[in-house]
């Protein structure tokens, strides 16, 4: 194992396994890329306690953690026990203040928990909170990437990202937002790197941006 790489972990999104980032490539060279996947949480287990046991299958020192969407938010909660050279989230939020309306509500109204998690139509149910509503119609060219359908997992997901409650964002982090994201649209994030044309699936269907600028943006020093 050569001491002088920089090892990159990735974190998929919300019901996501780690075929989102196939296209992700990286001088190897320079970085290793590793992959976390999601595990089942325990009965009534915090989000904290949660990235305790994510952490685990951290094996390196002052890493680079890239997370998407509800990846993104588990990784910033990992950020805070293992040390890490380089925070980065993807099509995601950096505090409940920039969660959009919709969850705002869902979580007063304590809306989440009626979302039908058990019903066959999982993957359906998980659309809008994994791609967005637009991605329905197209559910067939994503299912390839939806693979976490245990009921438990599911509805604990909606729950810790719908009432996530994080208020002060890392000042390292660094954050990347499409214009078009359809399930965090941009009017209510701040502090971001725009990518013009960006939707919540841009780590798959942007790829090449990605592999362009994410050595730059990793090797930058803060």
């Amino acid at each position: 194992m050569r001491e002088d790489l920089l090892h990159v972990y990735l974190m998929p999104g919300m019901a996501a396994n780690p075929k989102i980032f196939e296209y992700i490539k990286l001088p190897e060279d320079k970085f290793e890329i590793h992959y976390l996947s999601w595990i089942i949480p325990k009965n009534e287990e915090s989000l904290e306690a949660y990235a305790h046991r994510m952490c685990e299958f951290i094996i390196h020192d002052n890493i680079v953690l890239l997370g998407v969407s509800f990846g993104g938010v588990l990784v910033q909660e990992m950020a805070k026990i293992v040390q890490v050279k380089k925070l980065i989230i993807v099509s995601s939020v950096k505090s409940k203040d920039e969660l959009p309306t919709k969850m705002r509500i869902a979580k007063v109204t304590r809306a989440y928990k009626l979302v039908p998690t058990q019903l066959v139509s999982k993957l359906d149910v998980i659309a809008d909170y994994a791609f967005g509503a637009n991605v329905r119609k197209r559910l067939e060219l994503y299912k390839m990437y939806l693979s976490v359908n245990d009921s438990r997992y599911l509805s604990w997901a909606i729950e810790q990202m719908v009432c996530w409650n994080q208020d002060v964002p890392d000042s390292g982090l660094i954050h990347i937002h499409g214009d078009k994201d359809e399930v965090f649209p941009i009017k209510h994030i701040k502090d971001c790197m725009v990518l013009k044309g960006g939707t919540h699936i841009m780590i798959i269907n942007k790829y090449k941006w990605f592999n362009e600028n994410l050595p730059r943006i990793i090797s930058e020093t803060s």
